[in-house]
């Protein structure tokens, strides 16, 4: 549209009174072809000029009460009718660049709004020509996933109720039936020794304590942690954690490859809590190599954040079963709690990170544990362009 209209204006001079007509209306019906284009977006538009004026408000930013009815060619000031969104817009202006995605509540006619906002300059032959600003109503998008979070934590609590039930089940049968065993010894005899009455007395006490243990775990999958935060060399923590099962690796076969720079960034992590989940994360290692292995420990920075990986050279883990290694309770061992990597997933996203999975059968697993560090460290290290 706008070549045709430069081409017109160079040609304006030439054109008789019908030609001009034609040009005038062709120019009307492009406009309102725009226009109409523009109305039917779901996003509330305004278009600034120069001067930070109102050039153009769509339908929709009407409709909503963004901007008053006529407002075109008013400044901000005037032109926005909630004093909110036009003070946010004013800021945003200010800052002379460009916006994308911010989120701002208001009230529009009484009713809560959460709107995201994008600030773009129009730019022309090199100069900034005026300001676009894009405000998309995101209240029900925003609403849908609060009630989908809710309906997936009901459903996770649910199947966790459902397997700590399954859990608990087994050692209160056996402190049933011990009891019930003390109770037949009583009606046979009338009186028990203490040799006799102990063997029975010290199963209950162990199911006990595995009762107890399991409510433990169970508290801390679903309370949140209580950080205790401190700056903690990387390095240093890995060490300590594999001293503690030195002799466990060296039993299993497991040889330990660390490749951790000495000037990785340290990070403000809760000590007790992330050796814990670097505990979990070795022991699932060696049991993942029965006849022995490698285990490798690498660090690098990737996008601002300290990737932290522990890579073992077990058996694998079936694709069918990636997507609930980290659900409660879920093992595919004989013995243990089925809550290891589930604490270790937690623990890291209480400290704001995450965890990344991949995995190989036959050939081996890597965990990575991808922790934020500070923005002033920007620098990328690798290892000679390859991952171990």
């Amino acid at each position: 549209m706008r070549g045709f209209l430069e081409r017109t204006l160079g040609k304006l001079e030439k054109l008789d009174r019908e030609q001009l007509k034609r040009v005038f209306e062709d120019f009307v019906e492009e406009y309102g072809r725009l226009e109409d284009v523009l109305n039917s977006i779901p996003e509330a538009i305004l278009v600034l000029d120069e001067d930070d004026r109102l050039a153009f408000a769509n339908r929709l930013a009407q409709r909503l009460g963004v901007v008053e009815e006529d407002s075109e060619g008013r400044g901000v000031e005037d032109a926005v009718r909630d004093t909110q969104i036009r003070e946010h817009v004013r800021a945003l202006l200010s800052r002379e660049e460009t916006v994308r995605g911010r989120e701002f509540t208001f009230d529009l006619g009484g009713r809560r709004r959460i709107f995201r906002v994008d600030v773009l300059p129009l730019v022309r032959g090199g100069m900034i020509r005026g300001t676009l600003v894009l405000m998309e109503d995101v209240t029900d998008q925003r609403a849908q996933e609060v009630r989908l979070k809710r309906m997936e934590s009901l459903a996770s609590l649910t199947t966790l109720a459902a397997s700590v039930a399954h859990e608990i089940k087994n050692p209160l049968g056996a402190i049933s039936i011990h009891l019930q065993l003390i109770e037949r010894l009583l009606s046979q005899k009338g009186c028990l020794s203490t040799e006799e009455v102990s063997p029975y007395v010290g199963v209950i006490k162990e199911e006990i304590e595995r009762l107890n243990r399991i409510v433990v775990d169970f508290l801390f999958a679903v309370r949140p942690i209580n950080l205790e935060r401190e700056e903690l060399s990387v390095r240093e923590l890995v060490e300590e954690t594999l001293s503690l099962v030195g002799p466990e690796l060296a039993q299993a076969g497991v040889r330990v490859d660390i490749r951790i720079p000495e000037d990785i960034p340290s990070l403000s992590l809760d000590r007790r809590y992330i050796k814990q989940a670097l505990l979990n994360l070795i022991k699932n290692a060696v049991q993942a190599m029965p006849e022995g292995g490698v285990l490798t420990v690498w660090a690098q920075l990737r996008d601002g954040r300290l990737a932290l990986s522990f890579s073992d050279t077990g058996v694998g883990i079936p694709e069918h079963l990636k997507e609930k290694i980290f659900e409660p309770y879920f093992t595919t061992k004989e013995t243990g709690s089925g809550l290891g990597l589930t604490l270790v997933y937690k623990i890291v996203q209480e400290h704001g990170g995450e965890i990344e999975v991949q995995s190989a059968e036959g050939k081996g697993t890597t965990f990575t544990l991808l922790f934020p560090i500070p923005a002033t460290v920007s620098r990328r290290i690798t290892w000679n362009g390859e991952q171990p």
